[in-house]
Parts: C-alpha cells; structure tokens; sequence
C-alpha cells in the first residue's frame, strides 16, 4: 500500500461533483483525465474509505473516473469534504483527515 501522503496527494485531483447531506460523489478533475492514476493507489484509497468510521459505502465507477461515498454526517461534518478537498484547515476538515490517516495506519498495522 502507497504512504499516507501519495494516498493524500491523490485527492489533489479530485473535486465534489455532487453533494447532498450523507452523499457525496467525487470525480477526477478534467486536468487529470489524461493522467493515468495506478490502479493500485486507485484501490488503495478505496479500501481506505471502505474502512473508515463513519462511511457507510463506497461505489466506484471507473469509466467515470468518479465514485460516490455515503457517509455518516454526524461523524464527518459535511463541509469536511469541501474543505479537506479544497486545501482549507478547518476543524471540519481536520476530523476527516483524522479519520483517514488512522484508519490508514490500522490498515497498515493490521498487516504487520
């Protein structure tokens, strides 16, 4: 599995195609469709919102170069997504940080 921050660095190509309460769907933005994203750091990060409190599912469409994630927005503020998306620290974005890197390094440590 890719560190921490290639996993991260990934969402620097990612915007908020659509966004209601507990629903988000995320897409490649234009820029990167000519990027060839590995599938490994593809499925890495999927298996990292799989797992992370608070996501209940996790659809990828590939073709699309998008996925929808349902989430639970009483453990990730809804604007945690915009904000952590966007580059701004906010405590918001902070909480859904959090939750990435520990449940990446739960993942990593579970296959220590």
């Amino acid at each position: 599995m890719p560190d921490f921050e290639k996993l991260r660095s990934f969402l620097d190509d990612v915007c908020i195609a659509h966004h209601i309460r507990g629903r988000i769907r995320l897409k490649l933005e234009s820029r990167a469709v000519s990027v060839d994203v590995p599938r490994a750091q593809a499925r890495a990060f999927q298996s990292l919102l799989d797992r992370a409190p608070g996501i209940d599912s996790v659809q990828v469409n590939l073709l699309a170069r998008s996925c929808t994630v349902h989430y639970d927005p009483i453990v990730i503020p809804e604007r945690a997504w915009a904000d952590l998306l966007g580059g701004i620290a906010s405590d918001a974005a902070e909480i859904l940080e959090r939750i990435l890197r520990d449940t990446y390094l739960e993942i990593g440590n579970a296959k220590l």
